[in-house]
C-alpha cells in the first residue's frame, strides 16, 4: 500500500521544475489564472456590451449576479468529483468544457444570450477547488497552507490582469483591421481558446499525486479504499466546522468578488475619478494577490506550528475581523487619499483571510479534502451573490428614485443625481457588509479540533513515511 504523504513536497522550491509537485503547482496556478481571466474577461468591456446589446441597469446587475451564481453548484460538484477521479481529469475537462461558453460569449446577439453565457462561464470558477485539492495532495502539512494560498492568490490575479490584458488583446485584434466595436467579441473568443489549450496542457503534464494518477494507482492496487476509509457526502456535511468555514469564505472571497465587481463605478461616482484612473486603482487591488493571499497561508502555517490547529483558527479570526473593520472605515471616507489607503488595507486583509481559510481546510477531513474544499469554495460565491444582491437592491432603488426626482432637468443633471444616489447606496451596502464580516470573524472562533486532529504530522514524519496511507473511494 502506497504512502502518499511520505512523498509530498516539504518545501515550496518554485524553480525545481523537475519536482512533480512544483511542476503541478505552476500548471495549476496558471490554469487557475486563465480561468479567472476568462471568468471576468468581459468586465473591461461592459460599457461596450451595454451599448451593443442594449442592456438595462437591471440586466447589467443580473449579469454580475449570474456570473457568480453558476459557480456555487459547480464548486459543490467538483469537490466530490476530485475525491473520486482525481484533480487532473477534473481540471482537464473543466478547462475544455468551460471554454465553450467563454467563446460563445463573443458571439451573442441578445441580452438573454449574454446572461446565459455569463451564468455558464461562472462554472469555470470551480477551478479554485481543484487547485486547492491538487496542491493539498502535492504538499506536506508543514507547507500546505502556504502552497494553497500562493496558488490561489496567483490564480486570483487573473481577475485583475484581465483589466490590462483584455484591452491589449482587443488592441491587437484592431491592429489586424477588426472594427473597434467588434474587438470585445474577438477578445472573448481568444480567451476561450487559451482555456481550451490549457486543458490539454493539464492532461499531459500533471499527475494527481507525487506517485502517480488515481486510476494508475488503483489499477496497481496501491490505492485502495476500504469501507472504513469511505466518507459519504452526507457524513461530510454533518460537520459544523465546514459550514462555519463556508460562511467565513463567503465573508472573505465572496466580498472580494463583489467589491472588485462594483468598485469601478463606486470610485467614479464617489470621487469623480476618470474611468481609466478608477480601473487602474481596482487593478492594483487585484494585483495584491501576488503576495497577500500567500501571507495569509504563511501566517496560518506559522501560527499552526506555534499553537497547533487552534493557532490557525485564531489567526483566521483575527484577520477576518480586521478585514471587516477596514471595509466599514472605507465606506465612510470622503477623501480619495484616505479612501485608497483603506482600500489597500482592505485588499490586504481580505486576501490574507482567504489564504488563512485554506490553511485550515485541509485539516477538517483528510479523507474528503475535495468535498470539504468544494463546500467551502462554494461559500465564496454564495457570499458574492448575497452581497451583490444587497448592493443591486439598494443601488437600483436609489437610482430609480433619483431619475424620478430629477426628470426634466436635462441629461447632465440626471446623470449627476443618478451617480450620487448610486454612490450613497453602495456606501451604505459596504458599511452593512463590513459589520457582517466582523461578526463572522468572531464566529470563526467556534471552530474546534479534537486531540486526534491536533496530531498533525511533522516534516520528519512526512519524510520517513510513518503516516497512514491516504486512500480514495473507488
Amino acid at each position: 500500500m502506497i504512502n502518499i504523504d511520505a512523498v509530498k513536497a516539504t518545501k515550496l522550491n518554485l524553480f525545481n521544475f523537475k519536482d512533480v509537485s512544483i511542476r503541478t503547482f505552476w500548471i495549476t496556478s496558471i490554469s487557475f489564472f486563465m480561468c479567472f481571466f476568462a471568468w471576468f474577461g468581459i468586465v473591461p468591456f461592459m460599457p461596450d456590451v451595454v451599448r451593443d446589446l442594449g442592456l438595462t441597469p437591471d440586466q447589467k446587475w443580473n449579469s454580475i449576479i449570474l456570473a457568480v451564481s453558476g459557480t456555487v453548484f459547480a464548486r459543490l460538484l467538483i469537490g466530490k468529483l476530485c475525491d473520486k477521479y482525481g484533480p487532473r481529469l477534473c481540471y482537464t475537462w473543466l478547462l475544455i468544457i468551460g471554454a465553450i461558453p467563454v467563446i460563445l460569449c463573443g458571439l451573442v446577439q441578445t441580452p438573454l444570450q449574454f446572461l446565459i453565457c455569463r451564468l455558464f462561464i461562472g462554472f469555470i470558477g470551480a477551478s479554485f477547488v481543484i487547485t486547492q485539492v491538487h496542491t493539498s495532495l502535492m504538499f506536506a502539512p508543514n507547507i500546505v497552507g502556504t502552497a494553497n494560498a500562493t496558488s490561489a492568490g496567483w490564480g486570483n490575479l487573473g481577475g485583475g490582469a484581465n483589466r490590462l490584458g483584455m484591452p491589449l488583446i482587443a488592441a491587437a485584434v484592431v491592429s489586424f483591421g477588426i472594427a473597434d466595436t467588434e474587438a470585445w467579441r474577438y477578445s472573448m473568443v481568444i480567451a476561450g481558446v487559451i482555456c481550451f489549450l490549457m486543458g490539454l496542457v493539464y492532461f499531459f503534464f500533471t499527475q494527481d499525486t507525487p506517485k502517480g494518477n488515481f486510476n494508475e494507482l488503483k489499477a496497481a492496487g496501491e490505492m485502495v479504499a476500504t469501507k472504513k476509509d469511505q466518507v459519504g457526502f452526507l457524513e461530510v456535511i454533518k460537520d459544523y466546522r465546514i459550514w462555519i468555514l463556508f460562511v467565513v469564505y463567503a465573508a472573505s472571497f465572496g466580498i472580494e468578488l463583489t467589491v472588485y465587481g462594483t468598485m469601478d463605478d463606486y470610485l467614479q461616482n464617489t470621487f469623480q475619478l476618470e474611468r481609466l484612473t478608477a480601473g487602474n486603482i481596482v487593478l492594483s487591488f487585484a494585483l495584491m494577490n501576488i503576495f497577500a493571499r500567500t501571507l495569509g497561508g504563511f501566517f496560518g502555517d506559522k501560527f499552526g506550528k506555534l499553537k497547533g490547529l487552534r493557532g490557525r483558527v485564531l489567526f483566521l479570526s483575527f484577520i477576518l475581523t480586521l478585514q471587516g473593520i477596514m471595509l466599514v472605515t472605507f465606506s465612510t471616507t470622503t477623501s480619495i487619499i484616505v479612501g485608497v489607503v483603506f482600500l489597500i488595507l482592505f485588499s490586504l486583509s481580505v486576501q490574507m483571510a482567504e489564504g488563512a481559510t485554506f490553511s485550515v481546510v485541509p485539516f477538517i477531513n483528510k479523507k474528503a479534502i475535495g468535498s470539504v474544499s468544494g463546500i467551502v469554495g462554494a461559500g465564496g460565491n454564495v457570499g458574492a451573490f448575497l452581497a451583490a444582491f444587497l448592493l443591486k437592491s439598494k443601488s437600483a432603488l436609489a437610482e430609480k428614485a433619483a431619475i424620478v426626482a430629477n426628470e426634466g432637468l436635462g441629461d447632465h443633471a440626471l446623470k449627476v443625481a443618478q451617480s450620487a444616489a448610486s454612490s450613497s447606496a453602495v456606501s451604505q451596502g459596504y458599511f452593512i457588509i463590513g459589520f457582517v464580516v466582523i461578526a463572522t470573524g468572531f464566529l470563526a472562533l467556534a471552530i474546534k479540533f479534537s486531540s486526534e486532529d491536533e496530531e498533525v504530522p511533522s516534516v520528519s514524519e512526512s519524510l520517513t513515511g510513518d503516516l497512514q496511507p491516504i486512500k480514495v473511494k473507488s
